[in-house]
């Protein structure tokens, strides 16, 4: 097969860069909910380990198309054109981008909408630019994944994850199991519309003067996770499920709890879990740094009557919303749409 000449290189680049010119890539990807590390020692090599599951109706929602400049409207679109500044600087890219963010997750939350918006900006760039790259090198580019992998594991497949943590060479840290959230299960939301939860240099700060993980908790949480948890959804056993994610919610919010100001970031989503825990309810917790909560049904109809009873029960705190959602096993979708005719394009050879 003959080489390509310097001047096909570029008429071909240049065709191809018309074809995405007259086009629109829309990216969704889902919210998760950080449901706690198992290891923060690593005493065996490995640091963070954590498990997470991604879920539907908090998820962000961005549309992106070639400008010769860099353009943005919607929630988080300012930090959105950094990502997309830094992408392009550091992939020798000309010209810019227009974003839209149709919907972005509540930043601060605990629902992961920094790596989400991230892995959005980085993902249309690649697909309009051609640039070949994975969804980890984009995390890594953009300094995503320092600690937990799930919300890029989530990006790409969705579903309930478990990753490996943070080894000496580790980059990203590794997808080791994922499993379907069974269809018929729900997730009750928890959020704390006054409250935010710790964030950039706090949350540096406060991993760097907690006190050492003990190894004894990293072995009861691990057995947690292979014992109850993961069993637990294999086996559509809610209770199993649920009480090892408790375990784990427990003990590492007592860990952080110097840092956050007790177990659960919100007092007022505190009171809702303690009350959600008097009433029989096993798989309960905090995501992430909070302030939001969640507690787990294995039927819609569980899940709405405790939303129900919960709103009765916490009417004199205003602050609190509850939604009832699904699981998200499928990850991000990605499309690529052909603007209408008309509209305007520009592009440089």
């Amino acid at each position: 097969m003959s080489k390509l000449t310097a001047h096909s290189i570029q008429y071909r680049r240049y065709h191809t860069m018309l074809y995405y010119n007259n086009h629109t890539i829309t990216v969704n990807s889902p919210a998760r909910l950080h449901l706690g590390f198992v290891d923060l020692g690593g005493a065996l090599g490995r640091k963070f380990i954590s498990l997470g599951v991604t879920i539907e109706d908090f998820g962000m929602e961005m549309s992106m198309s070639m400008s010769d400049r860099f353009m943005g409207q919607g929630p988080s679109h300012e930090r959105a054109l950094n990502y997309a500044r830094e992408l392009f600087e550091k992939w020798n890219l000309d010209g810019g981008c227009e974003i839209n963010i149709h919907h972005a997750i509540p930043e601060h939350a605990g629902l992961g909408s920094g790596t989400q918006l991230a892995l959005c900006v980085g993902t249309a760039i690649a697909k309009l630019w051609q640039v070949e790259v994975s969804t980890a090198e984009i995390a890594q580019e953009l300094g995503r994944g320092a600690r937990s992998g799930i919300g890029i594991a989530g990006f790409d497949h969705g579903g309930m994850i478990v990753d490996g943590g943070r080894g000496p060479n580790t980059r990203v840290p590794p997808m080791i199991a994922r499993q379907d959230f069974p269809e018929a299960w729900r997730a009750l939301i928890i959020v704390d519309n006054s409250d935010i939860g710790l964030h950039g240099s706090n949350e540096t700060d406060a991993f760097q003067t907690l006190p050492r993980f003990s190894d004894q908790c990293a072995g009861f949480l691990s057995r947690q996770v292979l014992a109850r948890v993961l069993p637990g959804i294999i086996e559509n056993n809610i209770q199993e499920f649920g009480l090892g994610i408790r375990e784990i919610q427990q003990r590492v919010g007592d860990y952080f709890a110097p840092a956050q100001g007790g177990r659960y970031t919100s007092p007022s989503v505190a009171q809702v879990i303690e009350y959600l825990i008097a009433h029989g309810v096993p798989g309960v917790g905090q995501s992430s740094w909070g302030p939001t909560g969640f507690a787990f049904f294995d039927s819609d109809t569980k899940a709405h009557m405790m939303l129900r009873q919960l709103q009765n029960e916490f009417a004199d705190m205003p602050q609190l919303s509850y939604k009832v959602v699904r699981g998200n096993n499928q990850g991000s979708i990605i499309r690529l749409i052909e603007k209408p005719q008309g509209q305007d394009s520009q592009i440089s050879a």
